[in-house]
């Protein structure tokens, strides 16, 4: 087993991996770089010996050859090829595809074409589907009978079958190809588990190598009700990582912002986490104390520190406006299992300080509730005018405060 490095760049971060493929050797990457893992197999990936619909279409081709055929991903190409040889048909697909112009999306499906003996007659540099989809519309498709490898099952989220659908407006005739089919996990628990984590902000990037894999995990949230509440999450606190455009393509059509390497490969993901997760983290100055925040633990002055789920919650709310006062009642509200007892904010706070080994960070405001104690660095004015009370607010009325004292109309420089 990889012991995390607690030293390492992704010490005290929390990162969901939802790959079926490759998983541990993904994960062993970024435990080495200090990460937390929570692991949900978002696909279940069918046989393809045993895909009856992938034989169909291909004794259809056969019977019919295609003008063209564009290989999208080599792990597919190649798996269509055995699996080919599984039923008998190999020597007989190679010899149609033989004298059928062939291009491949990126350089694995130039491999996988050229393993299986055969030449492709181009490929985009970028490694991009939309590239290839230009490349085709230039020269023209109307009337061209073109075989198309998905890679995947074809849902409501997932960019292939638009890019089939583009061919087609164009006056293809598009043989879709269903290579590596999937389906989701047998067991939904881990699936669930990991978007809980991501709509309660307790994880702080899922990861994604695959563009079915998003489209799966979007089909449970919707299933559970939770898909606006995933989408919100994504759209903030919570890292979306992706391998490349084509796995992104999903979250980008519902407006949650990615973040891909330079090339789409496993290990430039995990390098490219390890860099985008501490450039992105809040940074909180309070009581003389480097804070951090991140989604099952804080960070104080570069040790990772462990808490409760309690105290947990209770920081998150207190980080979201740092230097704000976050009232008993909000703070209980934000308590696991809620309540109505205020005596348990106070109990929680008690641990929370105690967790983070620096009691001062908290402070209670009287009546009003907690804050964290910023220090004067982190406020816009550190020469503040004199306390005064607003008007129609009464003597109770207590304001933003800078520089550790209440002046009206001044705003906290927040690090969340």
């Amino acid at each position: 087993m990889t012991t995390p490095d607690p030293s390492a760049a992704l010490a005290g971060f929390t990162i969901g991996i939802t790959a079926a493929r490759r998983a541990e050797e993904f994960a062993t990457l970024l435990v080495r770089r200090g990460a937390g893992i929570v692991s949900a197999p978002a696909i279940r990936i069918i046989p393809l010996a045993d895909d009856t619909e992938l034989e169909r279409v291909t004794r259809q081709l056969m019977a019919e050859p295609p003008q063209l055929v564009v290989a999208t991903t080599g792990i597919g190409f190649r798996g269509w090829m055995e699996a080919a040889e599984g039923w008998g048909l190999a020597e007989e697909l190679r010899a149609t595809f033989s004298g059928v112009r062939m291009l491949a999306r990126g350089p694995k499906a130039k491999g996988a074409i050229r393993a299986a003996e055969l030449r492709e007659e181009w490929s985009p540099a970028s490694e991009s589907s939309a590239e290839v989809l230009d490349h085709l519309l230039a020269e023209g498709v109307e009337g061209v009978r073109i075989a198309v490898q998905l890679h995947g099952a074809t849902t409501e989220w997932e960019p292939v079958p638009d890019f089939c659908e583009v061919l087609r407006c164009a006056g293809a005739d598009v043989v879709p190809v269903p290579v590596y089919r999937w389906v989701p996990p047998d067991d939904h628990g881990p699936m669930d588990t990991l978007i809980e984590s991501i709509v309660t902000g307790s994880i702080d990037c899922v990861t994604f190598t695959s563009a079915p894999a998003v489209a799966s995990m979007l089909m449970r949230a919707k299933e559970s009700g939770l898909l606006d509440g995933l989408l919100y999450a994504l759209r903030g606190r919570v890292l979306a990582a992706c391998v490349g455009p084509i796995t992104a393509a999903p979250l980008e059509e519902l407006g949650v912002p990615t973040t891909q390497p330079a090339r789409a490969r496993l290990g430039a993901l995990a390098r490219h986490v390890a860099e985008e997760l501490p450039r992105r983290a809040n940074r909180i100055h309070a009581a003389g104390h480097h804070i951090s925040v991140r989604g099952a633990c804080v960070v104080v002055d570069g040790e990772v520190r462990q808490l409760a789920p309690a105290p947990m919650a209770l920081m998150r709310s207190l980080a979201r406006q740092p230097g704000r006062v976050v009232s008993r009642e909000d703070l209980l509200a934000a308590l696991p299992g809620g309540g109505d007892d205020t005596h348990a904010v106070e109990t929680a706070i008690a641990r929370l300080r105690a967790g983070l080994g620096t009691p001062k960070a908290i402070q209670t405001v009287v009546k009003r509730g907690y804050r964290l104690a910023l220090d004067a660095a982190e406020c816009i004015d550190n020469n503040p005018p004199p306390p005064v009370v607003t008007p129609g607010g009464g003597a109770g009325t207590v304001q933003p405060f800078r520089g550790g004292r209440q002046v009206p109309g001044r705003r906290v420089v927040g690090a969340w």
